[in-house]
């Protein structure tokens, strides 16, 4: 059983930056595709950002791109996301989550294991 916690979020200024860590135990880190998603009050959960096993290979969903990066540490079994020119709209809880598959998907029902989320607010 794959266990997923989340480092703790925090409050930013607008234009600020943010970095998260998720740190992965119980399973086989280094052969899954990891990922972030993220859900605001009222709003359905959406997708982030994925990185593939070896970490050369990353989507982004278009509302981020430019702005946050994300990366992994096998030797750590960490995933990071890194968040720059942080915007309002960024408000949400973010969620780590794994999947044993390789694709970069973006469909939240498609990882199995999700971390307990981490509040990340942006202020104006």
């Amino acid at each position: 059983q794959v266990q997923l916690v989340e480092s703790a979020g925090g409050l930013v200024q607008s234009g600020g930056s943010l970095r998260l860590s998720c740190a992965a135990s119980g399973g086989t880190f280094s052969r899954a595709t990891m990922a972030w998603f993220r859900q605001a009050p009222g709003k359905e959960r959406e997708f982030v950002a994925a990185i593939n096993w070896g970490g050369d290979s990353t989507y982004y969903a278009d509302s981020v791109k430019g702005r946050f990066t994300i990366s992994r540490d096998n030797a750590k079994n960490t995933v990071y996301l890194q968040m720059n020119s942080l915007k309002p709209e960024d408000t949400a809880t973010y969620y780590c989550a794994a999947r044993a598959g390789r694709w970069l998907l973006t469909t939240s029902t498609m990882y199995s294991y999700w971390g307990q989320g981490t509040q990340v607010t942006v202020s104006s």
